[in-house]
């Protein structure tokens, strides 16, 4: 059996075994082990592993290991991130990770005061951690000066594209010095990920950890086959009232309406229990969402697959997909959540009669079954439907809506009115005017008028 290596087998210094024995880490993950070198020897870098594999770590060991003290006032490192949670997120990591280092380290993002960062830029920076629109903004504004920049990270890169972020991308890519390296994390491969790469990275080596949709063999998989929308939220309270096994629990929806639908009706049945977060909310409070969540101050957490993606929240006991999700890769992002750092995790997935292909595809995906479950006899079975699953009915003999097949006029069509039948005569019409008000034929034949009333 091979022995695992230890951060000790790792050319760390000193600082950063201070500050992993703090943190009590003493084994890498199997990303941290295999990107350490090849991040450290200046090369392009392409790292694929699953969430919660720790692939900031990954890219931060070695960047913090060879980051030379200096006064400097531009950044040399620029880390990318597609939230404004994730931002936070890896500063915070960071930090962490830099608690003996004298290294400055600033998040930036949107939807807060930008001059507040721009005065945090202009003090001087080692380290931006940054949604791309806030950067670009910053940049263009003259106020954070990227020639310095010597190694540009970015992470969850899938996402980024996904969320349409590929334009600004490549402003970022056309205002940074061609002369730097390159490391991008993800944890699927994408034909626009593998564009980019091709792109712009220069003979990249790769590290994967596990191939994209392989299922976590730590996470329990299992689901049910529900009616509609509010027999899930039966279902779910059902379940959730077992609040010794379900103490931790991450639920996902598809979009902001319902997240804020289900919310809403679990405060009524669990009041104070539950908190959500999604694009629509203020920063401040989707950051104090996360953080209840994260203290046990609220036991569940609704939210959409964007806001969640990437967060590294410890000890989730279940995540519970409240609709199926439509991709694959999203369902393996979801429930990666869950069983953490090797911990044993459970996920659920709730699916509709509608959802039933998405699940075909899923377990296609992975190659796997994932166990269904008998639905519970004491759960009700609703009869109300929300608004996205009544059918939809059509009005018939609605004058707005036209069929397209309809070539005959409908009942509203009238024949033009005389005045309004006159022929465009193009051209010739302004000499007809011109004739008949006797206007000049220039601006310069002053005398044209007077010509004319003489004869």
């Amino acid at each position: 059996m091979e022995q695992q290596i230890t951060f000790n087998d790792l050319n760390l210094n000193t600082p950063l075994y201070n500050a992993l024995g703090d943190l009590g880490f003493e084994y890498p993950t199997p990303i941290q082990a295999q990107a350490f070198n090849v991040v450290a020897s200046g090369k392009d870098v392409v790292g694929i592993a699953q969430t919660g594999t720790g692939k900031t770590f990954a890219y931060m060991l070695p960047i913090l290991r060879h980051l030379k003290y200096s006064k400097q006032t531009n950044p040399r490192v620029l880390i990318l991130v597609p939230t404004r949670e994730l931002v936070v997120q890896v500063v915070d990591e960071i930090e962490k990770l830099a608690a003996y280092i004298n290294v400055r380290v600033l998040g930036v993002y949107g939807g807060t005061n930008i001059n507040t960062q721009k005065q945090a830029v202009a003090q001087g920076q080692d380290i931006i951690v940054a949604t791309p629109g806030r950067l670009f903004d910053l940049a263009v504004s003259h106020v954070l000066q990227l020639k310095s920049i010597q190694k540009l990270v970015i992470d969850e890169v899938d996402v980024m594209l996904d969320l349409g972020f590929r334009h600004q991308l490549l402003n970022i890519f056309d205002i940074l010095p061609e002369r730097r390296q390159n490391i991008m994390f993800s944890a699927t491969m994408t034909e626009d990920v593998d564009e980019l790469i091709t792109d712009f990275f220069i003979k990249p080596q790769r590290v994967t950890v596990a191939v994209s949709g392989t299922p976590l063999h730590n996470i329990e998989q299992q689901r049910y086959d529900v009616a509609n929308f509010y027999t899930k939220v039966n279902l779910l309270e059902h379940l959730l009232d077992d609040t010794e096994t379900y103490n931790k629990v991450l639920v996902f929806v598809a979009f902001k309406k319902l997240a804020d639908l289900l919310f809403d009706q679990l405060e009524e049945r669990l009041p104070g229990q539950s908190c959500v977060i999604h694009s629509n909310k203020t920063q401040n409070y989707r950051l104090r969402s996360i953080d209840q969540f994260r203290h046990g101050e609220h036991r569940i957490l609704i939210a959409t697959d964007v806001m969640a993606r990437g967060l590294d929240i410890e000890n989730i006991s279940h995540v519970i997909n409240f609709d199926t999700p439509k991709y694959p890769e999203n369902y393996m992002h979801r429930i990666g959540r869950t069983g953490r750092a090797e911990q044993q995790g459970h996920a659920l997935t709730f699916s509709t009669e509608k959802e039933q292909e998405a699940i075909e595809m899923i377990e296609s995906y992975m190659d796997k079954k994932i166990t269904q479950l008998d639905f519970p006899e004491t759960v009700e079975i609703s009869k109300q439907l929300i608004e996205e699953e009544r059918p939809q009915i059509r009005e018939r003999n609605n004058p707005i809506k036209r069929r397209q097949d309809e070539d005959a006029p409908g009942p509203a069509f009238h024949d033009k009115k005389d005045k309004n039948k006159k022929e465009n005569l193009g051209g010739s019409y302004k000499f007809k005017i011109a004739a008949k008000y006797k206007k000049p034929k220039t601006r310069g034949d002053k005398n044209y008028n007077k010509r004319n009333k003489r004869k």
